[in-house]
């Protein structure tokens, strides 16, 4: 497999063609989206997105920016904050839209990333709760054995988080925190940022984040290691 730091190009299993379903929620952390976004779409994949009620909230208090209710709009919307105008594919569902086609199981996806996820949300799942289509999504995704990805964006855990996240994993949810490393040399902040949505996009088998990843100490010459007695 060609690593994407270079081409760009997507890599994915036999499933390529399929949509990924984006579940964005009203968590602090909204550029992880973006730059999911972006990356996905430069990659000329398929994305089925909704966002949560609360999403609206969020970006109007962050980042003093109105996002349209309109599907249409919601998309252009995505993609300029994106700095992607054309390539791939974006399709916008309404929060509230309990029969799109991702509340059906019989629509097939490569499965869902739900980033940023809020606690709020993660409890619903964990409880089987579907009071709206972002949730209904993540539920098909459970019942039906796809995968289902969350990066959660909370800090502190409490025990009630916590209990919430072992649940959803031992239903085979995959967690994937938002927490960046360093190895990769970082020097901007969308580096960090980009680090956790190569991460969360590993869990799909989709390789478009350019990223220097760890190539072991042996291929650094420059670097020595102590000898340990």
């Amino acid at each position: 497999m060609t690593s994407l730091s270079s081409s760009h190009s997507l890599s994915t299993t036999s499933n390529k063609t399929r949509p990924l379903i984006l579940g964005i929620t009203g968590a602090s952390g909204l550029i992880y989206a973006v730059r999911a976004i972006k990356f996905l779409l430069e990659a000329d994949a398929t994305i089925e997105l909704v966002a949560s009620k609360s999403t609206y909230m969020v970006w109007q208090a962050e980042q003093q920016v109105r996002m349209p209710l309109d599907v249409v709009q919601q998309e252009q919307f995505w993609r300029q904050q994106a700095g992607v105008e054309s390539g791939g594919k974006l399709r916008c569902h309404p929060w509230g839209d309990v029969g799109a086609t991702i509340a059906s199981g019989s629509y097939r996806t490569q499965g869902m990333l739900i980033m940023p996820c809020s606690m709020s949300t993660v409890a619903k799942i964990a409880a089987g709760l579907s009071s709206d289509l972002l949730e209904r999504a993540a539920d098909v995704q459970l019942k039906e054995g796809k995968k289902l990805v969350l990066v959660p964006r909370e800090t502190p855990f409490s025990l009630i988080h916590l209990r919430n996240l072992t649940a959803l994993a031992e239903a085979g949810v995959r967690i994937v925190p938002a927490i960046p490393a360093w190895y990769h040399n970082p020097q901007t902040v969308e580096d960090l940022v980009d680090f956790v949505v190569a991460r969360a996009l590993d869990q799909f088998d989709l390789d478009c984040v350019p990223l220097n990843r760890w190539a072991g100490h042996l291929d650094r010459p420059d670097l020595e290691t102590e000898e340990i007695s």
